[in-house]
């Protein structure tokens, strides 16, 4: 599907490689271009298969890599021939680093004026914020989230998910790319992108945000019908196990009572007063703990009431419902055995997704890629003298 998209990646970590990985599944050809002296601290995360992290192997599947050391200037020079075939670039250092390197776009756009680049950074390339580190909880927290994803009179909870990173940073690279490509195959124009995890993670305040805009309705720790105020939340059963519940409309609620067997608490789910809503919320609580998980996964699977069972991953990943949406894939690996992994959750039907391989060693293409670009073995061998690479794995 994107099979005439060809990116050079210089990201680390989560946001960037997630985003470049969704394409790359879709059909983007993408390499990435490695530190040999800063590697990427996604491979050492454990649990490792033989020597990589598994989800730096899950991350970067179907990708290529070259080790190249930015702050020699053969490396920019490789960099700048490479450009003139892989046209788009998603890059994730701090404002400014590319620039110092002499690889930031209006360098680049001197020798391939038709290129797309896009900066995914935490607080974007312009106010105080620009040049300061963070990760995913910080963005969260500067973006309003965390302020009121909490119980009332506790911490914010740490969420299991990066929320700003992927739903923040990789989501909305991946869209703003794709609308540059559509761009420049009707105009013929590249652009620069200024993504900021930030900025894509207040912009995910959609449901609450607009009421403290337009009315300064300041949405609180369980103070929203989606966070807590309501019945609308996790409910412990009698085996300690939890189950959610999310039966918003009418219909839902009533049949929410009757499984519960609590009828009389109908009109009380009806109602908008304060007091109402919270003893309704304990009589579900109440009702919940009177049952095992295995009981009341018996009753619900015949009522449709909007409630489910709050799953380890290893439960998930076993679900029917995982399963029949094939979300658990097998990837090759270079010896010709597989390692599973999770699937794009994109359904096509025009395109299916074809996995190339999982994540593999630093720079295991650089070799391969020199030659695409025209470089000879001996001047291959004098990068290799002046230590352009680093210590790569060179795939055969």
């Amino acid at each position: 599907m994107l099979h005439h998209m060809k990116i050079l990646d210089f990201s680390k970590l989560l946001p960037g490689p997630y985003a470049t990985m969704m394409l790359a599944d879709l059909g983007a050809e993408v390499l990435r271009v490695e530190s040999p002296n800063q590697p990427d601290f996604i491979r050492e995360i454990p649990p490792l298969d033989e020597e990589d992290s598994a989800t730096h192997q899950h991350l970067n599947r179907s990708k290529q890599s070259i080790s190249l050391d930015l702050k020699k200037q053969e490396a920019v020079e490789i960099v700048k021939r490479l450009i003139q075939d892989y046209d788009i670039i998603l890059e994730q250092f701090r404002p400014g680093v590319m620039e110092r390197l002499g690889l930031d776009y209006e360098t680049l756009k001197q020798i391939n004026p038709n290129i797309i680049y896009c900066s995914l950074t935490g607080y974007g390339q312009t106010g105080p914020y620009r040049e300061r580190a963070g990760h995913d909880n910080n963005y969260l927290s500067i973006a309003g989230i965390a302020g009121y994803s909490a119980r009332q009179n506790e911490p914010p909870a740490p969420m299991g998910v990066q929320i700003a990173d992927l739903a923040g940073g990789s989501l909305h690279s991946v869209i703003a790319i794709l609308t540059a490509v559509i761009h420049r195959s009707n105009t013929g124009k590249g652009q620069y992108i200024d993504l900021s995890m930030t900025d894509s993670s207040f912009a995910l305040n959609a449901m609450f945000g607009p009421g403290y805009l337009t009315a300064g309705w300041e949405p609180e720790a369980e103070g929203t019908e989606l966070n807590g105020a309501t019945f609308y939340d996790y409910y412990e059963t009698k085996d300690g196990r939890y189950f959610s519940v999310g039966s918003l409309e009418s219909p839902f609620r009533k049949k929410l009572c009757e499984a519960l067997d609590i009828p009389y608490m109908i009109d009380l789910a009806e109602s908008t007063k304060t007091e109402d809503i919270q003893t309704f919320k304990i009589a579900v609580k109440e009702a919940f703990l009177e049952k095992t998980y295995d009981e009341w996964m018996e009753t619900f699977s015949e009522i449709e009431a909007c409630v489910e069972p709050v799953l380890t991953f290893s439960e998930a990943a076993e679900h029917p419902q995982t399963k029949a949406r094939n979300m658990v894939v097998d990837i090759p690996r270079n010896d010709g055995t597989y390692q599973k992994q999770i699937a794009s959750p994109i359904k096509s039907t025009v395109y299916n997704q074809k996995y190339k391989h999982i994540g593999g060693k630093r720079g295991e293409n650089t070799i391969d890629v020199l030659k695409r670009i025209g470089m000879d073995e001996n001047q291959i061998k004098e990068l290799i003298e002046k230590d352009l690479f680093g210590k790569i794995e060179i795939k055969k």
